[in-house]
């Protein structure tokens, strides 16, 4: 049976409850008890202005709970007490004053429950107060009232005082990940104790094989290096960049990456910048084979189920924005909006802010954003484009959605194409129309196709490439999971590497079942064979449903997980998720001063294009850091070396000099140049590309080379020196510093000291709690000696009552 929550007083005297009230002395201190006079009722007995106000909690027929309200309040319905106390922990609900104090219950000093009792008071805390104490911090007060409640009855109820040292030191790290604050003092009976809480580094020296911790805060860490061939390891710079780097090693790839993000979001909060380094984005695509969804679909929005999952430590951390993308969607526009808007509620307690819905007959796209970065929002688009039967059906097609994100501008597409095995032609032709005839992003970019016009564009959908296999053998590696080998078989990794579709896009790696062709109602077999009047069709399992993404060079992007649910069960095709780190750049509004300015500027550049046009051409370059687009004068040497291939060259005297809107370097590092090989004639575009200026900026001029694409396909190359440089006064550079949080442990140095066989219970039970709420990996005996717990029979027993809570 689960404890009960601490401020449950059962079945005390209206009298007792008084007195405790009294006692404690506040305005907002509470208690709950059974009521006197109505069986199965409930008494919350609140105190304010030294007056004891009682209400009746009444169940009702579905077993509800809600309190007994005056005329004119609003009734609201709750499944537990707990629950109940928290949804009256905000002023204005009815009550004449908000429940901030819990009146614990009373217990002997050698009671052994007081140790649950604290594992509860946390748990309460944590979810509830502490966010008030949070909020109570950044509004300028110097303490935490709430946990100052809380650890003083900690203190009052423990069996030692070690264990009010543990819960401190772990619930600093909680909230060193939410605001930067220290908490220095300790009340314990009369005496005052100062506590000194740090984060500790468990590092291991090679040169002596010992274990050591190291105090190591997160504004010290410079930078953070995946290793790849190990991928559970981690390097860390600490401090400067002239230090060598400490080696990190993580029980799994998984547990690496939740650490890293959790860093993330600690510098994030920690940030002194106003604007953002790097946000995390959601993309989501499901087929809903016409039928209403179910009534949660948390599984999909929280990237549980099979594949690249995330750590169950961040799961539940809600991302910045979410593009949530459905096919054969029966739900209307707005009702599927709002079906979304509330799935991210429940899962993440924040009522998303809805940026755009687009839609093509049952194809939808939403957009939603943390409430905070709505005012980074700007630029919205919306478009849509048919590609059924003569691209006049809407039955497939695509829905696209655009925003700017601070200075970083992204475009969401998803789409549904042809369907059918021996379609994979067709299936390249939709997509080449959706990528020339999608109307997303800046106007004056029209010249560039959807994939150039945007830092990050990411595509998703019922793109129904198939597998060209026959279903049996793909049932057979399915059973066995041996999708690579499938992988030989998919017909869009195969049309990517022909470079007839989705050209220099980018598809994590698949280690999910197919997605199509599923029985409904269960997701335990394949329903292969479709029988119709005119025969047997096979739809062999396939990976209809995929996410790719296509960035500007050197751009921040990191794909975190990618695969599908295992759970919902309403359609023949499972949901798939996919969800990335996205480094974005600041939108600079300074006014310019001076008379220097920062140039950009192109030397010897040649071009070789697939054409048999004899033209002369130029070269347009356009950016979101320049004025207007400027281009440069016609070539002034061509020649034909191979026959259909056009060789053009500029000397740098045929290019303009570029000026940037804005001097400083570091805003121009961030930036790119979108390059379009015209011809003279008929000033039609031969090729395009995009080319950074992250790594030219500051230097010598630097010999770039790329690839030259237009609709899609590859039209050549182009290479040449470029250079990008500013005033003096303007080249200081900030490091952006992306991902990665090192593994954080923390030690009691009074863990030495647990000798007593209840301290030791008391103490375990508290700390499982403790990783349980934060999900901290679970503590080893080489971690116990370097902790200080020297006895091997201390060390012994202390695991054998540890459970092993990440098996």
């Amino acid at each position: 049976q689960p404890l009960a929550p601490t401020w449950y007083h059962r079945d005390i005297t209206r009298v007792r409850a008084e007195e405790l009230l009294a006692r404690a002395g506040r305005d907002g201190s509470f208690l709950v008890r059974d009521s006197e006079s109505v069986p199965g009722a409930y008494a919350l007995c609140l105190l304010f202005q030294r007056h004891v106000h009682t209400y009746r909690i009444l169940p009702d027929a579905d077993g509800l709970l809600a309190v007994q309200a005056t005329q004119g309040v609003q009734v609201n319905c709750f499944r537990t007490l707990s629950d109940l106390v928290v949804g009256y922990q905000h002023p204005h609900k009815g009550l004449v004053a908000p429940l901030l104090y819990p009146v614990m219950r009373e217990s002997e000093p050698n009671d052994e429950s007081s140790g649950c009792e604290i594992i509860l008071l946390l748990d309460e805390y944590l979810h509830g107060n502490v966010c008030k104490d949070l909020e109570n911090v950044k509004g300028g007060a110097s303490g935490l009232q709430h946990f100052q409640c809380i650890l003083s009855r900690a203190c009052d109820s423990l069996v030692c005082f070690l264990c009010s040292l543990v819960i401190c030191k772990c619930l600093h790290l909680f909230m060193c990940m939410c605001l930067h604050v220290k908490i220095k003092v300790v009340r314990y009976g009369r005496q005052t104790v100062s506590v000194d809480i740090d984060a500790g580094v468990l590092l291991f020296d090679k040169k002596t094989g010992s274990f050591g911790v190291e105090t190591v805060t997160h504004d010290r860490i410079v930078q953070l290096v995946k290793i790849q061939r190990g991928p559970a390891k981690l390097k860390m710079v600490i401090d400067s960049h002239h230090n060598p780097p400490r080696e990190l090693v993580f029980e799994s790839l998984k547990k690496r990456e939740a650490f890293c993000r959790l860093l993330q979001l600690m510098k994030t909060a920690h940030c002194q910048q106003s604007e953002l380094d790097v946000i995390s984005v959601f993309v989501g695509t499901w087929n809903m084979g016409g039928t209403p969804p179910p009534g949660s679909l948390q599984s999909w929005v929280t990237c549980c189920g099979l594949g690249l999952t995330p750590d169950e430590s961040i799961a539940t951390l809600p991302h910045d924005i979410y593009a949530v993308g459905t096919q054969d969607n029966p739900q209307g526009e707005r009702e599927w909006a709002e079906h979304i808007r509330a799935t991210l509620r429940s899962a993440t307690n924040i009522d998303f802010k809805q940026v755009a819905v687009q839609s093509l007959w049952n194809i939808r796209l939403a957009v939603f954003v943390k409430p905070e970065h709505e005012g980074h929002i700007s630029q919205v688009n919306t478009a849509s484009v048919k590609t059924g039967l003569g691209n006049t059906l809407g039955n497939k097609g695509a829905v696209g959605v655009s925003l700017l994100f601070n200075g970083t501008s992204m475009g969401f597409v998803n789409c549904h194409l042809t369907s059918g095995s021996d379609k994979a032609l067709r299936r390249n032709h939709n997509f080449q129309d959706i990528l020339r005839l999608l109307s997303l992003g800046e106007k004056q970019l029209g010249t560039f196709d959807i994939s150039l016009r945007f830092n990050h564009l990411f595509w998703c959908g019922d793109l129904n490439y198939r597998l060209d296999l026959d279903a049996l053998d793909i049932l057979k590696h399915v059973s066995k999971r041996e999708f690579d080998e499938l992988m030989c078989a998919d017909q869009l990794i195969r049309e990517r590497h022909r470079r007839k579709a989705f050209f220099n896009f980018k598809e994590e790696k698949i280690l999910f079942p197919p997605t199509y062709r599923y029985e409904r109602g269960s997701r335990d077999c394949y329903l292969w064979q479709k029988y119709k009047s005119s025969g047997v069709q096979v739809n062999g399992p396939s990976w209809c449903d995929r996410v790719l993404w296509k960035s500007y060079p050197e751009s921040h992007i990191i794909c975190t997980s990618y695969g599908c649910t295992d759970d919902i069960f309403t359609s023949d095709h499972s949901p798939v998720f996919a969800t990335f780190e996205v480094g974005v750049i600041s939108q600079s509004s300074r006014t310019e001063l001076g008379s220097e300015r920062a140039s950009i500027e192109l030397e010897a550049t040649e071009v070789i294009v697939k054409t048999a046009s004899k033209a002369k051409f130029f070269i347009e370059f356009h950016s979101r850091c320049l004025e207007e687009p400027r281009r440069s004068a016609e070539n002034d040497s061509q020649c034909c070396e191979v026959p259909g291939f056009l060789k053009l060259g500029w000397s740098s005297k045929q290019f303009p000099k570029l000026h940037p809107v804005f001097s400083d370097l570091e805003h121009l590092r961030d930036q790119h140049l979108l390059l379009s090989v015209k011809s003279c004639d008929g000033f039609e575009s031969y090729g395009e590309c995009c080319v950074a200026l992250h790594s030219v900026t500051g230097k010598s001029s630097d010999l770039f080379e790329t690839c030259l694409t237009h609709r899609g396909e590859e039209m050549g190359s182009i290479r040449g020196r470029i250079r990008a440089y500013g005033p003096p006064d303007r080249r200081r550079i900030r490091e952006r510093v992306y991902g990665g949080l090192l593994h954080l442990l923390l030690f009691s140095e009074s863990f030495a000291s647990v000798n007593d066989s209840k301290q030791q219970q008391c103490f375990v039970n508290i700390y499982t709690s403790i990783c349980a709420l934060f999900s901290c990996s679970g503590i080893t005996e080489e971690e116990l000696c370097a902790a200080g717990v020297s006895n091997p029979s201390h060390r012994r027993r202390i695991l054998e009552n540890l459970p092993k809570i990440w098996d």
